[in-house]
C-alpha cells in the first residue's frame, strides 16, 4: 500500500498538534511515510514541531518528520498539502474584530469587514503556497482550510483556475456532529445531507438516515426550541461564546423554518445583537490568545522539555478527521460524499455559475463532482447574490489594487449600515494592514 507524504502549511498553528494526533490515529486508513511542517515564523513553528517530533517518535517512529521555513524543502516530494495559515496571526485578528466594533459593526474573523480584511491578507499567502506546491510537486493536491474560505476559494478560482486545490470548512461538520447527538445517532456519517449556500452562509434542506427516513422534523423541533445547543458540548466548541452561537441558531431558524441554518448566518440576520453582546475591548481573538493559544503552547513546551507525551492534555482534533476522508477520497477514489466549496457550474441552476458555492460533492481521484441541489428560493438567492458580490469585489480589489472596489465590498456587506461607515472602517483597516495588503489606489 502506498504511503503518503504530507506538508502541513501553517506548522505553527494552534490546530497543528490536534491534526497530527488525528493523522496518527488514522494511519491504518491513510498510511504516511513523511510529514513536513512549513511556516514563515520559525520560532513559533519550532515550539509546535519540537512537541510533534516527540509525538511522532512515540506513536509512529517510522514516519520521517521535519520542520522548515524553506519552500523547496517543504514542497518537494509530497502528495498533499494541508493548509491552515493565518496571515498576521491573532494580533491581526484582534484588529479585524476591534476596528469594526468602534463603529458599532460586527467584529468577526470571517464575516463582515473583519472577514474582508482577513481575506485581503490571506489571498497572497494561499496563492504563494499553491505556487510552491505546483512548482516542486506538480501532482500534489492542496487541501485548504485556511479562512476566510469563501474569499480564498474565489481567489483561487479566478487567479489559479487550473490548480489542484480543494477548499473545505469544518463548521458544517461541527454542526452535523451536534445534529447526530440531537438525533441520538452514533456519527454524522449516519446521515445523508442536502445543503447549499456559500461558505459560512448556507442551509440544510434535507437530512436522512441510511434507511431513507426523514430526520428533519425531529431536528427542527429541537432547533426551534434550543438552536443547536446541547446540555453539554465538548472539545473545540465547548466554551461560552460557542454555546451562545449554537443557541442563537434558534432565532436564525425562525426566519426560514423550511431549512436548518449554518450558525454564521446570525452575523448577517442579527448583527446588532452580536455588537450588543461583544466587549469591544476583549474580543474573541483575546479569548483565543489567552485560552487555546497559551494552553497549546504550554502543552507543546512541556512535551518537548520532558521528551514524552505522558500526562499531556493535547487532544486529537476529531473535527479534522474529514481531512483524512478527503485525502483518502482522492488517493483511493473512494467516491465519498462530502461538503466542499466548488464553482457552481449548475449545482444551483438559478445562481451565478461562477460563484464558489458550498454543496455536497462526490469526491474521487479527479477531485470533486458537485451534486445538483436544484433551484433555490428567492430569500436565500437574494442573500447569496449580495454576499457573493462582496466576495468577488474583494478578490477584484486585491487583484486590481482598487480602493474603490474594496469600499464597495464593505458597503455591500449586510453587517455594515452605510457607505460612510464602510469608508471609515476601510481607512482604519488600511492603516493597520500596510505590511499585508497590496497598496490600494
Amino acid at each position: 500500500m502506498k504511503k503518503f507524504s504530507i506538508t502541513v502549511a501553517g506548522g505553527g498553528s494552534t490546530f497543528t498538534p490536534g491534526i497530527i494526533l488525528m493523522l496518527l490515529e488514522n494511519l491504518a486508513k491513510f498510511p504516511i511515510r513523511q510529514i513536513k511542517f512549513y511556516d514563515n515564523d520559525k520560532e513559533r513553528q519550532q515550539q509546535v514541531a519540537d512537541a510533534c517530533a516527540v509525538i511522532i517518535k512515540e506513536k509512529a517512529s517510522e514516519i520521517n518528520f521535519l520542520a522548515t521555513t524553506e519552500p523547496e524543502e517543504a514542497f518537494t516530494d509530497i502528495d498533499f498539502v494541508m493548509a491552515h495559515i493565518r496571515v498576521g496571526k491573532y494580533a491581526m485578528r484582534e484588529k479585524d474584530e476591534k476596528i469594526p466594533l468602534k463603529y458599532g459593526v460586527v467584529g468577526q474573523e470571517t464575516c463582515g469587514p473583519g472577514g474582508i480584511a482577513y481575506g485581503m491578507r490571506s489571498i497572497g499567502g494561499v496563492l504563494e503556497i499553491l505556487d510552491y506546491m505546483e512548482k516542486y510537486s506538480p501532482n500534489a493536491w492542496m487541501l485548504n482550510y485556511s479562512n476566510p474560505a469563501a474569499i480564498v476559494a474565489e481567489a483561487t478560482r479566478k487567479l489559479r483556475p487550473n490548480s489542484k486545490i480543494l477548499n473545505i470548512c469544518d463548521m458544517p461538520i461541527g454542526i452535523e456532529n451536534l445534529m447526530a447527538k440531537i438525533l441520538g445517532l452514533p456519527s454524522r456519517k449516519d446521515m445523508t445531507i442536502r445543503y447549499y449556500g456559500l461558505n459560512h452562509f448556507g442551509w440544510w434542506t434535507d437530512i436522512r438516515d441510511k434507511d431513507g427516513n426523514d430526520l428533519m422534523p425531529k431536528l427542527k423541533e429541537h432547533v426551534k426550541e434550543y438552536g443547536y445547543d446541547l446540555e453539554k458540548n465538548e472539545g473545540q466548541h465547548a466554551d461560552e461564546s460557542w454555546q451562545s452561537t449554537f443557541r442563537k441558531a434558534k432565532d436564525v431558524y425562525a426566519v426560514d423554518p423550511d431549512t436548518l441554518p449554518n450558525t454564521y448566518l446570525k452575523y448577517y440576520f442579527y448583527p446588532q445583537d452580536e455588537v450588543a453582546h461583544t466587549d469591544p475591548n476583549y474580543t474573541r481573538a483575546n479569548q483565543v490568545m489567552d485560552g487555546r493559544e497559551k494552553f497549546i503552547f504550554s502543552q507543546c513546551n512541556r512535551i518537548a522539555d520532558l521528551g514524552t507525551t505522558e500526562g499531556s492534555e493535547l487532544e486529537i482534533d476529531e473535527h479534522a478527521s474529514y481531512i483524512v476522508d478527503l485525502a483518502r477520497a482522492i488517493a483511493y477514489d473512494t467516491q465519498e460524499r462530502m461538503l466542499l466549496i466548488v464553482e457552481n457550474n449548475g449545482a444551483i441552476p438559478n445562481f451565478d455559475p461562477t460563484a464558489m458555492v458550498e454543496v455536497p460533492c462526490i469526491v474521487g481521484v479527479n477531485g470533486p463532482e458537485p451534486l445538483v441541489q436544484g433551484t433555490i428560493p428567492r430569500f436565500q438567492k437574494g442573500l447569496m447574490e449580495q454576499q457573493v458580490a462582496v466576495e468577488k469585489l474583494v478578490v477584484e480589489a486585491w487583484e486590481e489594487q482598487s480602493y474603490q472596489k474594496l469600499w464597495q465590498a464593505i458597503t455591500l456587506s449586510r453587517t455594515v449600515p452605510n457607505a460612510r461607515v464602510a469608508k471609515q472602517i476601510l481607512d482604519d483597516l488600511i492603516e493597520v494592514n500596510k505590511e499585508y495588503w497590496p497598496e490600494l489606489h
